[in-house]
């Protein structure tokens, strides 16, 4: 069972990014995906949240510029960055509840990569 997070990099303020992540192994779905963030010196927070349904969250810091979405036939799940400013410089994580063959199978983390926003 694998997480894998990718998609990061150095972006201009105002501009965009997309941050995928996928399931690897046999058997394995999505039940449902949060994306955190943490930036140097500051706790590690919630960015957004997905359902198997497809209902989502956002922190309010956010809101309106970020779009957390899933493709469940890909095992992938995405978070589209858009009008990014340099307070969402931070390295992101996805982490993901996994079921195999339709039994729970845990939380999983993904590696954390960094997006830096310049001003």
């Amino acid at each position: 069972v694998q997480l894998q997070a990718f998609g990061g990099g150095l972006v201009q303020a105002w501009g965009s990014l997309r941050l995928s992540c996928a399931a690897s192994g046999s058997g394995l779905s999505i039940s449902a995906m949060d994306w955190y963030r943490q930036a140097p010196g500051k706790r590690r927070e919630l960015v957004a949240s997905i359902t198997r349904a497809g209902s989502t969250n956002y922190a309010d810091s956010v809101k309106g510029r970020f779009i957390i979405s899933r493709n469940n036939a890909k095992n992938m799940g995405y978070l589209h960055m858009n009008g990014l400013k340099p307070e969402d410089t931070a390295v992101y994580y996805c982490e993901a509840d996994l079921e195999k063959y339709g039994s729970r199978r845990g939380d999983y983390w993904g590696q954390g990569i960094q997006v830096t926003v310049s001003s």
